[in-house]
């Protein structure tokens, strides 16, 4: 009876608080009438906005699992449901008590009493690329169809913001994007890139594979016969032709592509970008503790990224939607993630928090594990007539778990819940924008920071909350 009293009193203190804040943007929006512009009211929001963080962390690494992992299946197993709604996996114990992950899981099992696992991430967005839009940036496309793709007016990825907010010294990129970029068909995924802070900000993706033996970075290497020094005076060269020319290089496609040599041209001449690309340098040991698998040496090649002083990581797993290495189980969900993804993310992700732990990194650097959605509780039956896979699950925005882990965030924190088969978060729902907000507030950027599209207009950084219940 007391917890129930308790919610309930959690409860109307949140519509109270809803309601005030309600009232203040009314109160605003009348401002604006007698003369006060969007300006105005974003400093009112920056005001009413959650004090920064004392200690900001000096790196993320997102691990985004394209394509969308069940959650009901991973991180809120639903044992008491079901058949059709629990599945074929058993759940196994966790240092946390009372608290189980699916038995595919065993070595992260045993590192969530380091975590702040979230089972209440929800929002309405059911196509990949709007989702994963949304997941990355805060923030989506007006149309929730499969063809949406990048353009220049997308909004920027968060490691874009932190270059063209926090930038670095030039040795290596700010931020960095590996082992590919994402898309659905043919349509290349939104929120990768500098969007509307100009392709200078793009983070410097690297599309190879690190767990091939020939991996290297070809915009790190030099072409056979070709000196640093013969490739200065080629600048050079270059340079006073450029200036012989600037009527017609005034094109803003020519000047996105200066900003890129400019940016190619100091990471190829820093031996910290050589160094830190170069993951040959790590043990055998190492390596092997990761996983010899695309996915286990991308998460160490974060680590060392991170380690180098790259500050924004975005760690793919998951190419194309119906990919057999991605996270689309329409059709056999149980076998793909059994047999293809779990292990490897199991191992990956567990030996990326003990190392950063173990090289004092963890405090420092906040890791994100999440997809662009959850999927669907009910197991799909064959159908033919309607095209229905059987033994998969289908997308559902509606309801999905993200953890989080180092940065500061509460050990062994289980924060929110769904109903009795997965299908929606009871109690207080969390978004994208929220995550979004967060990761600005633990880079300590106040996520009501204004910044400007190439027309000069003045955008709120994150229209999320910050999640600051999530940390200690």
């Amino acid at each position: 009876m007391m917890s129930s009293l308790s919610h309930r009193t959690d409860t109307c203190t949140e519509f109270a608080a809803a309601a005030s804040s309600r009232r203040e943007i009314l109160k605003a929006g009348a401002l604006g009438t007698l003369g006060f512009g969007l300006a105005d009211l974003l400093k009112l929001t920056a005001q009413a906005s959650p004090e920064l963080r004392r200690r900001p962390v000096k790196s993320v690494i997102v691990l985004q699992k394209y394509g969308a992992p069940s959650h009901i299946d991973t991180w809120d197993m639903k044992p008491a449901a079901p058949v059709e709604i629990r599945g074929e996996f058993d759940s196994i114990a966790t240092p946390i008590p009372g608290y189980h992950v699916c038995e595919h899981m065993p070595r992260t099992a045993q590192l969530v009493d380091k975590m702040t696992i979230v089972r209440s991430m929800g929002h309405r967005v059911a196509n990949h690329n709007p989702a994963t839009y949304f997941m990355l940036t805060g923030r989506t496309s007006t149309a929730d169809i499969v063809q949406v793709g990048a353009t220049p007016d997308d909004w920027p990825n968060p490691g874009a913001v932190l270059s063209k907010l926090r930038p670095g010294e030039g040795k290596l990129p700010d931020s960095v994007i590996l082992p590919h970029l994402t898309f659905d068909q043919v349509y290349t995924t939104p929120g990768q890139f500098g969007g509307i802070l100009g392709k200078k900000y793009d983070p410097f993706v690297i599309a190879q594979d690190p767990n091939q033996a020939d991996f290297s970075i070809d915009e790190l290497q030099l072409r056979q016969g070709i000196t640093l020094s013969r490739l200065d005076n080629r600048r050079q060269l270059l340079d006073q032709l450029d200036r012989t020319q600037q009527n017609v290089e005034k094109t803003l496609a020519v000047a996105g592509m200066d900003q890129y040599y400019d940016r190619a041209w100091s990471i190829l001449t820093s031996p910290e970008s050589k160094q830190a690309f170069d993951i040959s340098r790590e043990p055998d040991s190492v390596r092997d503790r990761y996983g010899r698998n695309t996915v286990g040496q991308s998460m160490l090649m974060a680590r060392r990224l991170i380690e180098a002083g790259v500050r924004f990581v975005t760690c793919y797993h998951g190419l194309n939607p119906g990919d057999t290495a991605g996270w689309d189980t329409h059709r056999d969900n149980f076998n793909g993630l059994k047999n293809r993804l779990l292990p490897p993310d199991d191992q990956g992700f567990a030996a990326l928090i003990l190392d950063l732990e173990q090289r004092g990194m963890l405090d420092s650097t906040l890791v994100v594990w999440c997809g662009e959605f959850g999927r669907s509780p009910r197991i799909g039956k064959a159908d033919v007539t309607k095209r229905i896979a059987p033994a998969g699950r289908d997308h559902w925005p509606f309801a999905y778990s993200i953890g989080l882990v180092g940065g500061g965030v509460k050990p062994g924190y289980i924060c929110g819940k769904t109903d009795k088969i997965g299908a929606y978060p009871v109690g207080r729902p969390y978004g994208p924008a929220d995550v979004a907000a967060t990761i600005f507030w633990a880079l300590g950027i106040d996520p009501a920071t204004e910044i400007h599209d190439r027309l000069g207009r003045p955008f709120k950084l994150a229209d999320g909350n910050p999640a600051t219940e999530w940390f200690a």
